[in-house]
């Protein structure tokens, strides 16, 4: 009733958004598309007095992670809304690049943060297909068409191609995270080498502010009557009634392989 009582201050809102899972191209894990209406929501609705970032991310695609991030800052800016990231089991890699859209982030003692660097994985089936008798034949117009081709040997120009580019994406998100954390940073020589850091050792390389969970802290900056307001990417229709289908079911071992990674 508050809000409808002239002269009488509401209790703060903090609008809460989970990131959980990979970051996909592809519409089955998070991606700017599906967190952009999810995202505006946040920062727009009821004046909050802050937005909370509930991230549980492993990493996934770069681009995606960009945008995702960049959205946030806009918003931020626009809305002159503060912006805390709370980190669950692991914010490593795009996982990270999100959660340095927050002004300040904060880490359970046992949380994985870092892995600063970017990776590109395959598979190479050439040697499969000739022993089944199968026979690739590829014709294009231009000679960097069929580049990295799995169905053909790995040629060293490829290979050097590929790890020019992963070179310059490695480049751009090193930039993006001194530009976001700049003099918290530490001069640990393993900051930018794709090394993960546990914890308290993660604050110490100034990869996070803290220790410290969404209530509480929330509680500590805004008092205790603050309110919360989750929002959360929603389901496709036939998801939410256990429908499963092949890609799905791919999607979740891809997400469960890039939280393998890290032990998860």
């Amino acid at each position: 009733m508050k809000r409808f009582i002239p002269f009488m201050q509401s209790d703060p809102l903090v609008a809460v958004i989970r990131l959980q899972g990979a970051i996909m191209n592809s519409g089955r894990g998070l991606d700017n598309p599906s967190l952009a209406p999810v995202i505006e929501k946040a920062f727009s609705r009821g004046k909050p007095a802050a937005v909370a970032l509930e991230i549980n991310c492993p990493g996934g695609s770069p681009v995606q992670s960009s945008l995702i991030a960049s959205r946030i800052r806009r918003l931020a800016d626009e809305k002159k809304v503060p912006v805390f990231a709370f980190v669950e089991d692991v914010a490593a890699s795009g996982g990270y690049w999100l959660a340095c859209a927050a002004d300040e982030i904060f880490i359970d003692s046992c949380s994985i943060t870092g892995s600063i660097g970017v990776i590109s994985a395959g598979f190479g089936v050439h040697e499969a297909i000739e022993k089944v008798g199968v026979q690739r034949r590829v014709h294009t117009a231009g000679k960097s068409k069929s580049l990295l081709d799995p169905f053909r040997p790995e040629k060293p120009a490829d290979v050097k191609k590929l790890k020019g580019w992963l070179e310059d994406l490695h480049a751009t998100f090193i930039e993006y995270v001194k530009s976001r954390r700049g003099l918290k940073l530490s001069d640990n020589p393993e900051l930018f080498t794709g090394e993960v850091f546990i914890g308290q050792k993660g604050i110490d390389a100034g990869l996070a502010d803290g220790i410290g969970h969404l209530a509480p802290v929330m509680k500590e900056r805004f008092g205790e009557k603050v309110k919360f307001r989750r929002y959360d990417q929603k389901k496709p229709l036939l998801a939410r009634f256990g429908a499963r289908f092949v890609d799905d079911t791919l999607a979740g071992l891809e997400e469960r392989a890039a939280f393998a990674r890290f032990g998860l």
